[in-house]
């Protein structure tokens, strides 16, 4: 144990049933350090953080502050013990002021009444420690996502936190909102709070961290520098070597469209026409904002469209209708997995098999054995990694729940696959794997439009690239010719014109 380490969990395991989940494992959090915990999905990360958090206690081992045993039995004696965590799924109520929940808890009163006047005073010394000058009366529903981090750890600090946990603080933020983030946590460790920063983005590792604690199956590897390349990074936490992250293998496209979409217009989409052709991975690109998730929905038949046709193999399909686009052969693969691609109080053979359900069906009763057995073949063949068939799909991890969702859409036999950020919060092991099931759907002579955030996947895994900006396609770039800057330059070129047009 070094001299400086404030908290550290000393051989601890836990297992849910006969799962084991952590298994012997020993890292420590530094004073004015930041740790990155690293590994894939299922590698055991979010349990860990959450003995930290105080959601589950350690079956052995210990947990040690100031080099003393500590027992955190609920989140309330982690918030004791100045530890705070800041989860993806950010704990704070909308509908209430900043001050309100920076202050939500431990309300200051005076005769019993609320004292708004101390509530605001505690709430601007906590947004001036990090730089925000927002209005403290302001309804955090109000506020972007990136904001909303800032008032939680805001919060965090209003109660004198020394250590802070962020669980994938940069997934659904700019590079602009990244930079100051990351300016936020530099001037935290000034103050010597030590930090757990989990990523999936290895590229801000070495930008943000001290050192990495690498985990692999629910087991400890390695303690190493972050500045360690990534390419070693991967093998420590992959056990084995990546050849390719991208490996994309291109096929012949078929001459005719296998998906059609003509002069599509709903709400901010207007008259968006493209076409994928068998074989054929399609990338959507743009700013957030710029209308792709909106395009794929409506062509999903998840949200309706006013005016425009969608075709696939020539016939056209009705509007707002996902039955009818499940029927037609179409797969998707939404944004939010949690909330719009999953039933997460389900098993996973049950989530594998909704889109096979009514077709497999005879006389109104379902195939329970055949859908059974349909999900454990795709679930191997996908590797994912579970108790059993019959666990709750809640209990995978991130990666293992998006392969589940891709799972769904292969016993199904989907040829056009339309993909909505497909390996947001997927690690990068996870990533591979789910490239290579994109392989298999073109090489059957399937196609994917996929929507992504991510420049390097896009370049990397499509044949062409369709730019949007405000709910048009303002390009297209076949890949090969493509670079980052002359998407951003297409994805800009709407906002830079309309900005002009209201300047003029």
């Amino acid at each position: 144990m070094s001299h400086d380490a404030l908290l550290v969990l000393k051989n601890v395991s836990k297992s849910f049933g006969p799962v084991t989940v952590i298994d012997d494992v020993t890292v420590e959090v530094r004073a004015g350090q930041v740790s990155v915990l690293l590994g894939e999905n299922g590698a055991g990360k979010s349990t860990l953080i959450k003995m930290i958090a105080g959601v589950h206690e350690p079956d052995s081992g210990q947990i040690l502050l100031d080099g003393s045993p500590v027992k955190i039995p609920d989140t309330k004696a982690s918030e004791a013990l100045g530890i705070a965590t800041i989860h993806q799924e950010l704990n704070l109520v909308p509908s209430m002021s900043i001050a309100e929940n920076i202050t939500l808890g431990r309300v200051p009163r005076r005769f019993g009444i609320i004292n708004r006047r101390a509530m605001r005073q505690i709430a601007r010394e906590a947004l001036d420690k990090l730089g925000l000058n927002l209005d403290v009366d302001t309804k955090v529903g109000e506020l972007g996502l990136a904001q909303q981090q800032l008032v939680e750890i805001a919060k965090a600090l209003s109660l004198d936190a020394r250590v802070l946990v962020l669980d994938e603080p940069t997934a659904a933020l700019t590079k602009a909102e990244i930079a100051h983030l990351f300016a936020v946590v530099r001037s935290l460790k000034t103050q010597g709070v030590g930090m757990v920063f989990i990523s999936h983005h290895l590229d801000e590792i070495a930008e943000i961290g001290d050192f990495v604690n690498v985990l692999r199956d629910g087991k400890f590897i390695a303690t190493v520098p972050a500045d360690t390349e990534e390419n070693e990074l991967v093998r420590l936490m992959v056990g084995r070597d990546i050849d390719e992250q991208f490996p994309r293998v291109a096929q012949e496209p078929g001459s005719q469209p296998l998906l059609s979409v003509q002069n599509l217009s709903e709400g901010m989409l207007q008259n968006v026409s493209l076409s994928v052709r068998p074989g054929e991975v399609v990338a959507l690109a743009g700013l957030m904002g710029a209308g792709r998730t909106e395009l794929i929905r409506a062509i999903a038949g998840a949200d309706k469209y006013s005016s425009g046709t969608v075709l696939v193999s020539g016939k056209k399909l009705p509007s707002f209708d996902v039955a009818a686009a499940t029927r037609a052969g179409v797969g998707h693969v939404p944004e939010d997995r949690k909330t719009q691609g999953l039933v997460l109080d389900a098993s996973v053979a049950e989530n594998i098999g909704y889109a096979t359900m009514a077709a497999t069906s005879r006389g109104g009763l379902v195939d329970r054995k055949g859908q059974r057995e349909r999900a454990q073949q795709v679930a191997e063949r996908l590797r994912i990694r579970m108790g059993s068939i019959d666990a709750p799909i809640r209990s995978l991890s991130g990666g293992n729940q998006q392969k589940a969702v891709f799972g769904r859409w292969f016993t199904a036999g989907a040829k056009v696959l339309l993909l909505d950020e497909p390996t947001r919060g997927v690690d990068v092991g996870a990533k591979v794997e789910i490239y290579e099931l994109i392989n298999e759907i073109t090489a059957s002579g399937g196609c994917v439009l996929m929507a992504s955030s991510e420049l390097p996947e896009v370049l990397g895994m499509s044949d062409r690239v369709l730019v949007m900006s405000q709910g048009r396609i303002a390009g297209e770039i076949p890949t090969a010719q493509a670079t980052q800057d002359s998407i951003m330059a297409l994805a800009v070129s709407n906002v830079h014109r309309e900005n002009e047009m209201e300047e003029n």
